[in-house]
C-alpha cells in the first residue's frame, strides 16, 4: 500500500473510532448540515462539535464551507469505500478460515459416526 494511503486510511480509522463523529457522518448521510446541527443531539458547544469535524475533515469524511456566520458540512464518501476495500479483505479471510473450520468439523463428526457404525 503507497504511504499516502495508509497515512489515509489511519485518519478514518481514527476518525470512526469515535461514536460521536460516526453518528455525525451517520446524520449528514442525510444531507448537508450545520454544525450546530450536528452539535444538538450531544448537548455540546459549537467548538466541541468543531473539534469532532475537523478530526473528520482531517480524514476527508466531511467538507466543510461557511455562509458567514453558518459554517456547513456535507458527507464526502470516497474515503469510505477505502476502508471498506480494506476490511472487506479481511471479512473473505475470515469467511475462508470459518469455512475450512466448518469442513473439518464435518469431516471429523462423519468419521466418528463410521468408528462408531463398526
Amino acid at each position: 500500500m503507497v504511504e499516502g494511503q495508509t497515512h489515509s486510511l489511519d485518519a478514518v480509522f481514527h476518525a470512526l473510532s469515535d461514536p460521536t463523529r460516526r453518528q455525525m457522518l451517520r446524520s449528514l448521510a442525510g444531507g448537508e448540515r450545520s454544525i450546530s446541527e450536528l452539535a444538538t443531539p450531544f448537548r455540546m458547544t459549537f467548538a466541541g462539535a468543531s473539534k469532532h469535524v475537523k478530526a473528520l475533515e482531517t480524514a476527508g469524511l466531511v467538507r466543510r464551507r461557511v455562509e458567514g456566520r453558518l459554517h456547513l458540512c456535507r458527507l464526502e464518501a470516497a474515503p469510505l469505500a477505502a476502508a471498506d476495500e480494506w476490511l472487506r479483505y479481511y471479512t473473505r479471510f475470515w469467511s475462508d478460515r470459518l469455512d475450512a473450520l466448518d469442513h473439518a468439523l464435518r469431516s471429523a463428526d462423519a468419521a466418528h459416526v463410521k468408528r462408531r457404525k463398526r
